[in-house]
């Protein structure tokens, strides 16, 4: 019997349960942040109007012992080129994504690193959403699979393979839609550097999912490619000398076959500069 999305989700939660730190295990680091950004030209499938977007968010990355968690939560408000239900304002979202890294090498005591790979790990996360649009999308993703940590000086990069299982609402035809299982490469980094004086950092994502099936108006969808990228100033140490506090910088955000609607569907594609603050404590 195909497993149901509801309980793939239950297995990963249980799973993110089960792999987390003992309370006996106080996190060993911990950066915690609140964030603003925007950006102008923003896409949605089925609408051919660039969207200006607010987006504010908290970011928490902890490590312990045997590996790492991740938690972030976007609350985004859009203009009116992508309305709310009813058409009155710009529509509000919240999107969740959640992350537990489990370092394999530390679970049995064994060097797992090669070549320029210092860790492997078991990556199991989620993610949610809400949107009060027409569409009403009701996002819930279930993630798992093996991560290669590199060795970054000062930063990291990270890259996954994982399976992907998504349960989505579509409230224009009125049903859930149980996507089909596919796959993730997911990449992220963040990589200090220096630019003269100023103490710069190039950080993001990229997400290539497969095609998962068809969506809930019966059209196949297509590979879905999602990057943000950014270049970051820590602009705490240049004026109040206290690094890794305020920082502030541009950045880029391209997507193809959004959601996975296909190139033939308005608003499948996004190219958008961005502008960031963020305040870490």
């Amino acid at each position: 019997m195909k497993p149901s999305a509801s309980r793939l989700a239950s297995a990963a939660v249980l799973g993110c349960i089960l792999a987390a730190p003992p309370a006996v295990h106080a996190a060993n680091w911990s950066d915690t942040s609140v964030f603003y950004r925007t950006g102008n030209n923003f896409r949605e499938p089925a609408n051919s109007k660039n969207v200006s977007k607010d987006i504010f968010g908290f970011t928490h990355v902890s490590g312990y012992d045997y590996g790492q968690n991740f938690l972030n939560v976007d609350i985004l408000t859009s203009d009116r080129s992508d309305p709310a239900r009813g058409g009155s304002q710009g529509a509000q979202e919240i999107y969740v994504v959640y992350a537990h890294q489990l370092y394999l090498g530390k679970v049995f005591k064994k060097d797992m690193s090669f070549g320029p790979v210092k860790e492997v790990a078991l990556t199991t996360g989620f993610d949610w959403n809400t949107k009060d649009t027409a569409f009403a999308p009701k996002v819930r993703k279930v993630l798992i699979g093996p991560t290669l940590k590199f060795n970054v000086p000062k930063g990291f990069l990270d890259v996954s393979l994982l399976y992907y299982k998504e349960k989505n609402n579509n409230g224009i035809v009125g049903k859930s839609v149980d996507f089909d299982s596919t796959y993730r490469i997911a990449l992220a980094w963040g990589v200090p550097f220096q630019l003269g004086p100023l103490p710069l950092s190039f950080e993001g994502f990229l997400n290539h999912t497969g095609e998962k099936g068809k969506d809930g108006f019966g059209d196949k969808t297509g590979p879905e490619t999602w990057t943000d990228i950014f270049v970051m100033a820590d602009v705490g140490q240049m004026v109040m000398g206290k690094p890794n506090t305020l920082r502030a910088g541009v950045g880029y955000e391209y997507i193809k076959n959004k959601f996975g609607a296909t190139s033939d569907i308005a608003g499948s594609k996004t190219s958008t500069p961005m502008l960031k603050v963020q305040w870490h404590f």
